[in-house]
């Protein structure tokens, strides 16, 4: 099945092979799991692949989804260090992490579950930093969407970014593919920042460094095929994968923010 539309850059580039001026991809494969690296270098590039200048990283996670033995602690340990490489940060700069999405609508919900298990910290910093010494200032927000608040995203986000002063942001939301065989089967990680809605024509003010100032780091997971004609085609079991999409995130997230810990750890603190 073909849609019309991608939010993934690995979606974009030649398929027998070729190279495209401007932009540098490999790939590589890592505790089992593909990796398409994808650097877009210049206006040039950014022009052939239709993706603005930065880095892509698209897991496939194909062993991961099918719950294959130990596909859950290293799936989180691989996007946990792809996350370091985008979004490095010092060891006490505060983060905001921001689910983006209709919670009531399933396939627009990989945010709103990622929020859900992602490890809030800020205030446990503030008022015990002794015992979290650990930890990172870490704080947490969904921010629903336009036809149920009134407001944009970034509007939301921006808000909070004067309340906490982050020195990155977290940005995590569901995906158009291309093509069926991606649906809840990989994870684009990239340092550009998101526009939520363009992978269905429903482009929304941009959530970007240069929109908010300060590095931002956008994770998503496409969840529908735009199949032209107004149709939207999403899995059978969406329902599922989008829960195990956001776990999976959150965990990742948690390990990547708080340096030291594990799954293990984390299933504690989460509960």
């Amino acid at each position: 099945m073909v849609g019309c539309r991608t939010d993934l850059a690995a979606e974009e580039l030649p398929q027998n092979g070729g190279a495209l001026e401007g932009v540098i991809s490999r790939q590589y494969a890592r505790d089992g799991f593909a990796v398409t690296d994808v650097e877009v270098l210049n206006e040039a590039g950014s022009s052939a692949l239709c993706k603005p200048i930065g880095r892509y990283l698209t897991v496939d996670l194909d062993s991961f989804f099918r719950r294959e033995e130990d596909s859950f602690p290293k799936a989180v340990e691989l996007l946990a260090a792809c996350m370091g490489q985008l979004l490095p940060l010092g060891p006490d700069d505060s983060v905001l992490v921001a689910g983006l999405g209709n919670p009531s609508i399933t396939p627009d919900a990989v945010g709103p579950e990622t929020a859900a298990v992602t490890l809030a910290t800020r205030h446990l910093k503030s008022q015990m930093p002794e015992d979290f010494a650990m930890f990172r200032p870490v704080s947490v927000c969904q921010t629903g969407v336009l036809g149920t608040t009134g407001m944009e995203s970034a509007e939301l986000i921006r808000a909070v970014q004067g309340a906490v002063s982050p020195a990155a942001v977290v940005v995590v939301d569901a995906l158009a593919a291309r093509s069926s065989e991606k649906l809840c089967r990989t994870v684009q990680l990239t340092d550009t920042g998101i526009v939520p809605g363009s992978g269905v024509g429903n482009d929304r003010a941009e959530l970007s460094p240069r929109n908010l100032g300060v590095p931002v780091l956008a994770v998503g997971v496409p969840t529908v095929v735009d199949a032209g004609g107004g149709l939207i085609v999403t899995p059978r079991d969406i329902d599922k994968y989008v829960k195990d999409a956001g776990k999976l995130i959150a965990y990742a997230l948690n390990m990547d923010l708080h340096q030291g810990l594990t799954v293990s750890d984390i299933d504690m603190f989460v509960g």
